[in-house]
């Protein structure tokens, strides 16, 4: 039987579960297909960025409402598509079947939560047992994460990456030496450029309070884009309350694209648009008003992983740590930030 895929998009924005075989089939040709691209694939403008999605479904509907359907507008991912929303499924299978359908039209680049350790308690994994019944499409889509790219360039002027930079790499060459294939290690340059946050407040590189990556500074920032030749660093990872942060005289740039994230944050969101001339518009918008409520314990597991209570693996919302402790401040300050409590002090909370 021929796979067709521009049914199996329809049956997606129709809100339909894909079959486990067809899954399947479509996940071994994506991995054909990724096989083939650099850790950094280059791409040229127009195109239109988005941020953290985290199985938010109808909001990611509402981005291609927003920002047009494909192939129409060219589209750069950058990264955690699944876990804490709760149609993380519908969200990996259509971008799935987008970046199969439409190869150079779509970008799709690895997110600190495209793991297998991370899915595992952030809901992804329970998700696909719920719908399915079992591990495989769990195991079919992790095992596609392995051969996602690590990073994009537009225009040889912006830099894309899901988390940030590391002391380990200086020059864009190195990125495209690594192994790639493979689960996020703990540590390592791989681990950097997933896990990574700017530091407003820094120069230099210093220790993640994530418990995995590092903190980096201006100084950072303009020693490597000098020496790779660039203008601006793009990136997601972080939640910004206004969708947005632009920092460092406007050389790095975060984009979130999950309003309302976790159905409670209560944030904006955004699609950044790269013109043809390096001109960059963040669109910003809010939660899809067909957003569908979870009950008060799904919208709680949400937030604090499968346990609920904001003290497993990671440390909860806030805790942002890939090792059982390492979070900051574990749970308890996001949860003060989500009640309301000191929200005005930071527009970017550290998360997952």
């Amino acid at each position: 039987m021929v796979l067709d895929l521009d049914a199996c998009i329809d049956s997606l924005f129709k809100r339909q579960l894909l079959a486990e075989s067809v899954i399947r089939e479509i996940c071994e040709k994506t991995k054909e297909l990724l096989m083939s691209e650099s850790n950094v694939v280059h791409v040229s403008a127009p195109v239109t960025v988005v941020g953290d999605i985290h199985g938010q479904f109808y909001d990611l509907l509402e981005i291609f409402k927003i920002g047009g359907y494909c192939p129409d507008t060219n589209y750069l991912f950058l990264g955690d598509y699944v876990d804490r929303g709760l149609y993380s499924v519908e969200t990996m299978s259509i971008l799935t079947c987008l970046k199969l359908r439409y190869p150079d039209r779509v970008q799709l680049v690895r997110g600190n939560h495209e793991s297998r350790a991370v899915t595992q308690t952030y809901g992804f994994y329970t998700e696909c047992m719920k719908k399915y019944g079992s591990a495989q499409v769990w195991h079919y889509f992790t095992d596609l994460f392995d051969y996602l790219t690590l990073s994009v360039v537009i225009d040889n002027m912006i830099f894309c990456v899901h988390g940030g930079l590391s002391p380990s790499i200086h020059t864009i060459d190195q990125i495209k030496v690594m192994d790639r294939f493979k689960e996020i290690p703990h540590e390592g340059p791989m681990a950097d450029l997933v896990w990574s946050d700017p530091d407003p407040g820094r120069e230099e590189f210093a220790v993640s309070p994530r418990g995995a990556g590092y903190t980096f500074g201006s100084l950072v920032v303009e020693k490597f884009l000098h020496e790779n030749g660039m203008d601006h660093i793009l990136r997601a990872h972080q939640l910004c309350m206004e969708g947005f942060q632009v920092l460092f005289d406007d050389q790095l740039s975060t984009v979130w694209s999950a309003p309302n994230y976790c159905y409670r944050c209560g944030n904006l969101a955004s699609i950044l648009e790269v013109g043809i001339h390096g001109e960059r518009h963040f669109n910003v918008f809010e939660a899809a008003p067909e957003n569908e409520r979870p009950s008060p314990t799904e919208a709680q597991r949400s937030l604090f992983g499968s346990n609920g209570n904001g003290t497993g693996t990671g440390g909860g919302l806030n805790g942002g740590g890939m090792f059982a402790g390492n979070g900051m401040n574990g749970g308890s300050m996001a949860y003060a930030a989500l009640a309301g409590l000191d929200s005005g002090q930071d527009a970017i909370h550290y998360f997952l």
